[in-house]
């Protein structure tokens, strides 16, 4: 008789995640991902302390799933490194969504989603090299922008909306330049003295 298959936590994780991505997180429980493995419930409770443990590792693979695809995405230098951002996020809606819906679209209100950490100062560092911004400016820029990303990847995520690629980045573009306008009159006006821009139109006229 062959010896029965050891599973492991690293087992445990991949199914837990395979599921995930099949059925969505409601769809993680216990029974359910014994069926997968095709054991007892004893080799999960063996390597995690409860099932909400194991959700938490499942959200961490899913954000690592999310941050090496972004890396792709920045690495194949198709579009500039601030808008393959947007478009990283929008792919990993439209190609993962129950697992975009788990990490992006949860209730969030226990947790720390400081607008100013770490993961966005790179962000708004070539906001302010590209757009000639403060520091203050280019983060109100970038969640101006976010918000737009945002919605498109929701409504890719929930099927609402399927949008080609191509078309996506055009709206991309078309946002950031309706930005980039916007904040370039607005330093314009803050520097004028008699209400034109640059090129002697008054702000009523544009």
């Amino acid at each position: 008789m062959p010896p029965k298959t050891k599973i492991t936590k690293e087992d445990i994780l991949a199914a837990s995640l395979g599921l995930v991505r099949e059925k969505g997180i409601e769809a993680l429980n216990a029974r359910e991902l014994a069926s997968k493995l095709r054991c007892s419930t004893q080799p999960i409770f063996s390597n995690f302390s409860s099932m909400e443990e194991l959700k938490t590792e499942v959200l961490r693979s899913a954000e690592r799933l999310y941050y090496s695809r972004l890396a792709e995405d920045l690495k194949s230098e198709k579009y500039p490194p601030y808008k393959a951002s947007g478009m990283g996020y929008i792919r990993f809606a439209k190609e993962e969504k129950e697992l975009f819906r788990c990490l992006f679209m949860r209730d969030r209100s226990g947790e720390d989603v400081s607008e100013t950490s770490d993961d966005i100062e790179p962000v708004i560092a070539i906001i302010q090299n590209n757009v000639g911004l403060s520091r203050e400016e280019a983060l109100l820029f970038h969640l101006e922008n976010w918000i737009f990303v945002h919605g498109i990847a929701v409504m890719m995520a929930t099927s609402y909306m399927s949008y080609d690629m191509e078309f996506v980045s055009e709206m991309l573009t078309d946002m950031y330049q309706g930005l980039k306008v916007r904040y370039t009159q607005k330093k314009n006006k803050e520097g004028a003295n008699d209400g034109s821009d640059k090129n002697g139109r008054t702000y009523q006229e544009i």
